[in-house]
């Protein structure tokens, strides 16, 4: 863990910068770099906000994954109600969740953990949790659940904005592109390529400093060493789906790769359609790859091209499907917020024992 976190000020402005709470659009430099009256880019972005086509800006705690190194793609059969979901959308490990019918399973999850034992006991916990804290009865508590385990340190592709150039790609083929019920036209989608990759936003230095209590050159130094460190990355605008660009479905793709790998991982690195890739050992795979596609049918020519372009590269797939009207819980600020939240209570807990330990002998020589 970085020594960065040990330092409660530190954790405070993390916290408000992973939450966004001290981030937001700078419309000036919007209006100057896309040549537009400021008002003109005010109102779009409002649009834009409003009808949920990206999310407002936050700092990505790309650090989270060197807390939590494991990722667990867990298949489960679970109860098709509104307390598994709560607990699905609250837990601090689940990334994502979809309900997705595969053999005796319906539910598929996307955790983020330290290691196997520590995702083994939380496994084993989770009756209690879900008796206890969500009133699901007994016999509903227990059920089947198969894990692959994966690491994050293997990720060879990290770019959840890579999806913009699959809408624009849509806006020049189609001529249009209608989001959540807004059409976007060509200033949308300049304000969206700049948004997801962190062109016009802006810090709110002096909220930081409120909430920290510290001075601005001191909340600017912290900042800074935070991104030099990689505990988080510039401030940008993620898709409510995070990677997932919206009228997009999800492809979950365990591959193997028989010859020329490194050339099919170079082309991948490239391909907008693949935001995140790593390298895996999971029975006869070799590659884990998210990838995002218009449909089923888009996914199987894309496929079928890289075929074509690496024959006799490419052996076994399994290939998950899962479109929006799957998703259960699509939320990575969750499980971020959540470890910056809980050294905020470690660090304070820390604290108040040195506090007692201080009093304590004075107090009693007083007496």
């Amino acid at each position: 863990m970085s020594y960065l976190l040990e330092d409660r000020d530190n954790l405070v402005l993390l916290e408000n910068l992973v939450s966004g709470v001290a981030v937001g659009v700078n419309l000036s430099a919007l209006s100057r770099t896309l040549g537009k009256h400021r008002n003109t880019i005010k109102k779009k972005v409002e649009e834009i906000f409003a009808h949920k086509v990206v999310d407002r800006p936050i700092f990505p705690f790309v650090g989270m994954y060197k807390i939590y190194p494991l990722l667990v793609v867990v298949h489960l059969d679970m109860p098709q109600n509104e307390k598994f979901e709560k607990w699905v959308k609250e837990d601090p490990h689940v990334f994502a969740a979809f309900r997705c019918r595969q053999g005796d399973y319906n539910t598929l999850l996307f955790i983020y953990h330290q290691d196997i034992t520590n995702y083994q006991l939380w496994m084993d916990s989770l009756p209690s949790i879900l008796r206890l804290k969500y009133g699901v009865p007994e016999k509903d508590a227990h059920f089947m659940s198969s894990s692959s385990y994966f690491s994050n340190q293997l990720m060879i592709k990290y770019s959840p904005s890579s999806g913009i150039h699959l809408m624009e790609k849509d806006f020049e083929e189609k001529g249009e592109l209608s989001i959540n019920g807004y059409k976007l036209d060509d200033l949308d989608l300049e304000i969206l390529k700049a948004l997801v990759y962190g062109k016009g936003i802006k810090v709110n230095h002096s909220l930081l400093c409120e909430r920290s209590g510290l001075h601005r050159k001191t909340v600017e130094k912290r900042v800074s060493a935070m991104l030099n460190e990689g505990l988080v990355s510039e401030p940008v605008c993620r898709f409510p789906n995070f990677f997932v660009p919206p009228n997009h479905i999800l492809t979950y793709s365990l591959l193997e790769i028989r010859r020329s790998k490194d050339k099919v991982v170079s082309e991948m690195i490239r391909d907008p359609h693949i935001p995140i890739a790593l390298k895996i050992i999971h029975e006869k795979y070799n590659l884990l790859v998210f990838g995002n596609h218009r449909s089923v049918s888009e996914h199987l020519r894309w496929e079928e091209s890289y075929r074509q372009r690496f024959p006799d590269s490419f052996g076994s797939a399994n290939i998950t499907y899962l479109s929006p009207d799957m998703t259960i819980s699509f939320d990575q600020q969750i499980v971020s917020l959540s470890i910056i939240r809980s050294e905020i209570e470690r660090r304070r807990g820390k604290d108040l024992r040195r506090t007692i330990q201080s009093t304590g002998p004075a107090m009693t020589r007083r007496g």
